[in-house]
């Protein structure tokens, strides 16, 4: 088993021992955790009617069956539970991507998971009419799916997979499989009206119930992603080093496809397909803790979760609409970021 070790802390001037890396890491992790969860309080406070911050506690905690313990319970918690579940999911299946593949620029939205998810949820509601309880192993199938077609093609020709055919094989796939999307609800309006709002990448209408029917699914893949962070940073540092350490790079690859299948197909079924969240956050928790995928996961699963609940709650508060779809803002906060992170790098090195 490969193990990274962190450099010994250096002495400082006066002789007295530096703050270590690693502690400083940890430190900004623990900020980073008390955020999330001031934000996720402060987004259950929102919406038609002001809810303070005891009585949110209060209806989590001591539920009493009131007018405003409902409202929170029933439609504002599940909102949020579903923003943690599907930012940590996406963001983290991002920082996976970039470490296996080397690439940069690989997120489950660019490379068409995301896309293949919906198509095979949107196709399976038109045809057999699933609820949320099964929809998320079609959101599996297409996630697979699609993440086989894109390495496939994005390996075609001399040079095999670079960073850049992988980006052009997951943006045609993208646009191929969001037009078939696009078709099949022009042709069925009862399933344009069951995901109208889904298929933008939406938190509005979540329940309880299918918070918890996918949130084990992503669990697991968030649980197995920190399992094996250090021999994700070992694959990170490229094929030969991987081989020289003792790791087989071509099963811990298989390996990570499962994790990044799991958690972008659960985050898919329960959001649907909001996208940058998988690039934006890993480069955020990069350029905060360097190099060392040991660090940038966890933070990713933070960070994800921070970002995800608070464009959420500025779609609600700003636009003043409750169904603002969060994909949409993530859209427009994550376009830009892209085009500067394609002008910085070239996709060259994650």
């Amino acid at each position: 088993m490969a193990v990274i070790a962190s450099r010994p802390s250096k002495a400082t001037s006066t002789g007295g021992p530096a703050v270590s890396a690693d502690g400083v890491r940890a430190t900004s992790l623990a900020v980073l955790l008390l955020l999330v969860l001031a934000a996720s309080v402060w987004s259950v406070t929102l919406g038609a009617s002001h809810v303070s911050v005891p009585d949110v506690l209060s209806a989590i905690f001591a539920f009493d069956g009131s007018r405003e313990h409902l409202v929170v319970r029933s439609l504002r918690l599940p909102r949020v539970l579903a923003g943690l579940l599907t930012g940590s999911a996406l963001a983290v299946a991002g920082a996976i991507m970039q470490a296996a593949t080397n690439n940069p620029l690989a997120s489950p939205g660019l490379l068409g998971i995301n896309a293949g998810a919906a198509f095979a949820v949107v196709m399976a509601t038109s045809l057999f009419g699933t609820g949320s309880g099964t929809s998320v192993w079609f959101a599996f199938a297409g996630a697979a799916a699609a993440a086989i077609v894109a390495y496939g093609l994005g390996s075609a020709g001399r040079g095999g997979a670079t960073p850049l055919k992988l980006v052009l094989a997951g943006a045609v796939l993208t646009t191929f499989l969001s037009s078939l999307t696009t078709a099949i609800l022009i042709l069925d309006e009862t399933t344009l009206d069951t995901v109208r709002l889904w298929t933008a990448g939406s938190l509005s209408g979540r329940t309880m119930a299918q918070v918890a029917g996918v949130s084990p699914y992503i669990l697991i893949g968030l649980l197995a992603a920190m399992i094996f962070r250090r021999h994700i940073m070992t694959l990170s540092l490229g094929t030969g080093i991987a081989r020289s350490v003792g790791q087989n790079p071509i099963l811990w690859r298989g390996l990570v496809v499962v994790i990044v299948i799991l958690l972008a197909g659960g985050a898919v079924a329960l959001a649907g397909p909001v996208g940058f969240v998988g690039l934006v956050v890993p480069h955020v928790a990069r350029l905060t803790v360097g190099v060392d995928y040991r660090w940038i996961i966890p933070h990713s699963a933070a960070g994800g979760a921070l970002l995800v609940v608070i464009a959420d709650a500025v779609g609600r508060t700003v636009l003043a609409s409750h169904s603002f779809p969060v994909g949409v803002t993530m859209a427009i906060l994550g376009a830009p970021f892209f085009i500067w992170l394609a002008r910085r790098n070239g996709g060259r090195r994650p």
